[in-house]
């Protein structure tokens, strides 16, 4: 089968596309052949090694010395169920699924297996497969952080708004009768208010820390690396026993459930993916590139394609 491996730490340069054998099916898991992907944040910072010093040790330990112990990336997958061992009842083949593997990785590669029980669900039957890979990223890492702090009429501040984890955010937020400040850089407002921001700011010309609002809920949906408000820096921000949430504190742990409600959200027409660019499966440095240039909007989409 076609895939892309990443057999040591570097620049986008180190990814190649190879043959390999598919993966066998092994007892409780079912195999997807993998029609779309997308190349997130956290892929690119797995491949370059990019993380700060105190998580060197842990980071190598757990991704692989000198090398990744699992070459072929990728976190988010969209396609058809391939093949499913014996005794699992709850696919079928041929079954449109998409998902998220977060640690098992493998969605760079025409064909993958996860557990049965892994984080996997039937496809939005309004989107197709490029739609739906662009979906579980952003959706399940917005959904970790805001599930159960949401009420109707709260304000919720969105720091990072045009993102992956923000444009998830920001509709999540209005899905849940919030009302939405979404903050982001001058290319993508218009975009942002699409989304159904109630308002939206340019974070380069005003500065939401020093005014006058003040938040249920903060969240910061980009990392530290940018130079996004602190808890400290928001303090001042939140309405009395105001919420602050950012995307670098905390380690979230989505599951099915979380990505059938992005299902249920996505059929209601209340959650919708956002796509910057695609493209295909032999050009994956190509769109490693573009991602670690920090300028996109949404996320950037891999065709895999079949056959």
């Amino acid at each position: 089968m076609r895939a892309v491996v990443c057999d040591r730490y570097g620049p986008p340069e180190v990814l190649r596309p190879v043959e390999i054998d598919p993966p066998v099916v092994r007892r409780g898991q079912v195999r997807v052949e993998v029609r779309a992907t997308a190349v997130t944040s956290s892929d690119t910072f797995i491949r370059g090694f990019r993380l700060k010093p105190s998580l060197w040790i842990p980071g190598r330990l757990a991704l692989g010395l000198t090398r990744p112990r699992r070459p072929v990336l990728g976190m988010v997958f969209a396609g058809r169920v391939d093949a499913v061992a014996p005794g699992v009842a709850a696919w079928q083949v041929g079954q449109r699924v998409y998902g998220f593997d977060r640690f098992g990785f493998g969605c760079y590669a025409q064909l993958k297996t996860l557990p049965a029980d892994g984080v996997l669900a039937p496809s939005p039957v309004n989107l197709d497969d490029e739609e739906a890979a662009a979906l579980p990223y952003g959706g399940l890492l917005a959904w970790s952080f805001l599930k159960g702090r949401l009420r109707a009429g709260q304000e919720v501040l969105v720091y990072g708004a045009s993102g992956a984890v923000g444009t998830a955010a920001v509709q999540l937020a209005r899905a849940e009768g919030a009302r939405v400040t979404a903050m982001c850089g001058p290319a993508h407002l218009d975009l942002v208010a699409g989304l159904g921001a109630d308002r939206v700011i340019d974070y380069r010309v005003y500065d939401v820390t020093a005014g006058p609002d003040r938040f249920d809920v903060v969240f910061v949906a980009v990392g530290n690396r940018v130079g996004p408000p602190s808890r400290r820096d928001c303090r001042g921000i939140l309405a009395p026993d105001g919420t602050y949430l950012a995307v670098d504190r905390g380690r979230p742990a989505p599951g099915a459930d979380d990505l059938r409600l992005l299902t249920r959200r996505a059929e209601a027409g209340q959650f919708r993916p956002v796509i910057d660019r695609r493209y295909p499966l032999a050009e994956l440095a190509q769109a490693h590139r573009y991602v670690e240039g920090g300028h996109k909007a949404g996320n950037v989409v891999i065709s895999v394609g079949v056959g």
